[in-house]
């Protein structure tokens, strides 16, 4: 692997400097023509206003990302748990190299293409959250580990255990690290069974050249809110996860000397870690290290909609200072104003996440960096292609020209919009913002 590994941060520093020397262009939608021709780090080195650049518009939020991630490390280590942020939320190798150096047991990701590009930054620890059964991907992923990458992956059934063999037989010097997968009916992946599980995990520590390294799952298909049955549900699953890993290790199927216990997206994380927190026991009881390892991904960027709702930092109280904040903001320009209490926006699907709630309006001014005003009782009724619907009281003033600052839901799938994300100094004072980094994704 070319250029100089961090150590500490887990991440190749070389090529993660290389994002600065990026020449922008028409490609990059976020970054005006007059910055045409300028590297990344030329950009962001001219500090230009919020005001210099143009709608439609995503931004991230300095101050929001620095604090978010500052509040997650801090609850994890206070909870002994260890964390490896789902990447696929910003597939930004940036911010992964933030969320590493903070604390990060290493990266988690879904599929073969977002492994070849932490491979591509010298991430030295993953985390598939899926199973691999693409012959090629189970390829890859054993020649990372014989460079010296490791990577575990999922398995939640017998054949998968089998087509992992049957590649490896290819490599004989090869061996992969595997976490059994609990599902649930009605849920996602994952054997549906303990029994079925229990077998997997069988079939798992017969193979030579793989190592049984953990139990896991993932809770946060089983449920879409917090209230008392959903939170029942969860915890519930989450106990099936305990007593499995209760099963492997009274068989002793591991095959590490730590083993770990995973699921938590961003919705759950406090259950995970209250639920499967391992027991207490002698160290030299000649048995594994167990650790707790949380896959919350959405943590860092949050949102104004579903995570702020459902976040365990926020659920109580969206707006505690101990809270998530949402580090990302939309902006959008009034194009046209056809009839009373209707504007239409230059930003739609192409531009905005709508999967889990839409865009909600938050700030109106004159122009984009100028002084804003909350925007009270407005909505976005519908969002096409490449607009959305605004409705607001007529009596309020909305004309053609006029940039409207929303709120988003859901960040997963609103990075993946954007090439590169100008990072703003401070969004509460639009008129004063400035860029002061941008934010290159691989999607």
């Amino acid at each position: 692997m070319n250029g100089s590994t961090d150590a500490v941060a887990g991440i190749d520093a070389a090529r993660l400097a290389g994002l600065k020397d990026e020449v922008l262009d028409w490609r990059h939608q976020a970054v005006p023509s007059r910055f045409h021709g300028s590297t990344a780090a030329e950009f962001a080195a001219a500090r230009p206003s919020l005001g210099d650049l143009q709608t439609p518009l995503l931004t991230l939020d300095r101050a929001a990302l620095s604090g978010n991630i500052r509040r997650f490390e801090r609850w994890c280590s206070e909870r002994g748990v260890l964390y490896a942020p789902h990447g696929k939320t910003t597939m930004s190798p940036t911010l992964w190299a933030e969320q590493l150096a903070a604390g990060a047991w290493g990266i988690t990701l879904a599929n073969a293409q977002q492994v070849r590009v932490a491979l591509q930054f010298g991430v030295r620890r993953i985390m598939v959250a899926n199973s691999l059964t693409d012959p090629q991907a189970v390829t890859d992923a054993a020649r990372a580990g014989l460079a010296g990458t490791r990577i575990v992956s999922w398995v939640d059934s017998e054949r998968t255990v089998a087509l992992l063999a049957g590649v490896l037989a290819e490599l004989p010097e090869a061996s992969l690290d595997v976490i059994v997968e609990l599902g649930a009916p009605g849920g996602r992946t994952g054997a549906r069974t303990d029994e079925e599980a229990l077998a997997v995990a069988r079939a798992v520590a017969a193979e030579p050249q793989l190592r049984l390294t953990g139990t896991g799952g993932y809770e946060g298909s089983l449920a879409h809110s917090s209230d008392a049955d959903a939170i029942a549900a969860v915890r519930g699953y989450l106990e099936r996860i305990g007593g499995l890993h209760a099963r492997f290790e009274a068989e002793d199927l591991y095959g590490t000397d730590q083993v770990l216990l995973t699921a938590g997206g961003s919705a759950y994380f406090d259950d995970v870690a209250d639920v499967l927190a391992p027991p207490s026991r002698d160290a030299d009881a000649g048995r594994p290290e167990v650790r707790v390892l949380l896959r919350s991904g959405a943590y860092i960027v949050h949102d104004d909609g579903f995570y702020r709702g459902i976040s365990p930092l926020s659920r109580r109280d969206p707006d505690d200072p101990g809270a998530f904040r949402s580090a990302m903001h939309a902006w959008a320009r009034v194009v046209s104003q056809p009839e009373p209490g209707l504007a239409i926006l230059d930003a739609g699907k192409r531009d905005l996440p709508v999967d889990e709630g839409l865009p909600v309006p938050q700030l109106i001014g004159p122009a984009l960096g100028a002084p804003m005003t909350a925007l009270e009782g407005a909505s976005i009724t519908a969002v096409n292609d490449q607009h959305c619907f605004l409705a607001f009281d007529p009596q309020l003033a909305v004309a053609p020209g006029d940039v409207v600052r929303l709120g988003l839901s859901h960040p997963c799938t609103a990075l993946d919009k954007w090439q590169l994300i100008p990072v703003l100094d401070d969004v509460r004072s639009p008129e004063s913002a400035q860029v002061v980094s941008t934010v290159r994704t691989f999607f």
